[in-house]
Parts: structure tokens; C-alpha cells; sequence
């Protein structure tokens, strides 16, 4: 299982000092999230991406500067498989972003993708036809009834002006449940509270979300 992160605001800030927080749950999950991990962010509108297979909490987290959106993973591998960088989200497809956490069990459905997250990216994308949120609904329905048992299946996929959010899962809301805080300007989304801070309020479970911003 892994850790998720989205960042955004109006107002610049620097991807560092949210990073660190991030890296300090990683780091101290209940599970091992050592497996790599990668971020993209906009940088005059345009998309940078990075990935690198040493752990978050090893690595240098001052090379990035300011932006305004911000999405973070850090890994926990299934099984301990599959341990490369190429494996290591965001997913890119020149339009959206994306970073899931989860397990799903038995899964009865065919797409191209080098592991099961990949996959399920390709499944909302092929379902979005210009409406994401819809799109994301349609995709979510047609996994759950395709699969076995969905442990959890929490992801964000975002685009240069929108994003969408799903929280769902069937076990351990301590660990899945997903929680976000206001900030000037905008707001945090992530796995975990930040430690030693309080006002963060929890994401339904089983719920969808849409969030829009115009810079």
C-alpha cells in the first residue's frame, strides 16, 4: 500500500516544505513505503515529473522549486514486485496525472498497463469522454463489479485545472481513510495528517470529488 499527496493553491509555494511532511509519513507508515517514489507538479503550466527509486526520506527534497499543484507518491511495492522507476507513479498520458493507493483482488478485466494501478488508469481514461468526474464513475463501477474484493482503491487523477479524487475502500478506514486541510489559497489532500497538526478533516469513504481552479 502506498502514500498519496496533492498539493494546491493560487498562491506559489515551495513543493520542499510539503514534501518533508509527506516523506516523514512515508517513513513512519505502518507499512514500508521504500519502494521509490515520484511527484509532478506545473512549472509555468507545463508538467514536470520525477521518479526515483530511493526512498522518499533519503532523498533530496530541496532540488525542487515553487509551483501551484503538487501530486506526490511514495511506494509500497505488491509483494515486493515489480521494483523499478518505470513502475513508480504519477502515470502520465500528456493530459492527467495519476497516483493510486489500494489492492484489488481477482480482477476480471483486460487493459494494457505494467502493473494493476496502471491499469486501472487506462480503464478511466478509456470511460472519460470529456466529463471526468462521470467518467471516473463509470470507471469505478465497472472495476468493483469486475472484481473479487477491492481492498481499497483510493486515487487522484489531475489535469492542469481540475482534479478528481476517489476514496473507497473496505478495511482499515485508520490507514485508507484519506484527509484533506485548507491553506491560503487552496488545499492539501493526503494519506495522513501531517504530524503534530490537527485541523484536517477526513474524506468520506466511498465518495467522488471534483475540484476546479482557474490559474
Amino acid at each position: 500500500m502506498c502514500r498519496l499527496l496533492l498539493v494546491q493553491s493560487e498562491i506559489p509555494f515551495s513543493i520542499a516544505d510539503y514534501l518533508r511532511p509527506f516523506a516523514h509519513i512515508a517513513q513512519h507508515s505502518k507499512e514500508y513505503q521504500g519502494h521509490g517514489w515520484g511527484c509532478a507538479y506545473l512549472a509555468d503550466q507545463y508538467w514536470v515529473r520525477y521518479r526515483n527509486l530511493t526512498p522518499i526520506w533519503e532523498d533530496n527534497l530541496d532540488q525542487f522549486g515553487t509551483t501551484r499543484l503538487l501530486l506526490a507518491h511514495a511506494r509500497s511495492a505488491f509483494r515486493d514486485e515489480g521494483i523499478v522507476v518505470e513502475n513508480n507513479m504519477p502515470f502520465w498520458d500528456n493530459t492527467y496525472m495519476f497516483i493510486f493507493n489500494g489492492e484489488l483482488r481477482g480482477v476480471r478485466i483486460r487493459e494494457a498497463g505494467r502493473t494493476g494501478a496502471e491499469k486501472i488508469f487506462r480503464v478511466i481514461r478509456r470511460f472519460d469522454r470529456g466529463d471526468l468526474k462521470a467518467g471516473v464513475h463509470k470507471a469505478v463501477s465497472v472495476i468493483e463489479k469486475r472484481t473479487r474484493y477491492v481492498r481499497a482503491m483510493n486515487f487522484m487523477i489531475a489535469s492542469r485545472k481540475q482534479m478528481v479524487v476517489n476514496s473507497y475502500f473496505n478495511e482499515d478506514p485508520a490507514y485508507f481513510t484519506l484527509h484533506r486541510k485548507p491553506i491560503p489559497g487552496g488545499m492539501i489532500i493526503a494519506s495522513e495528517p501531517f504530524a503534530g497538526e490537527t485541523d484536517w478533516e477526513p474524506i468520506p469513504n466511498r465518495t467522488i470529488e471534483e475540484y476546479t481552479w482557474s490559474f
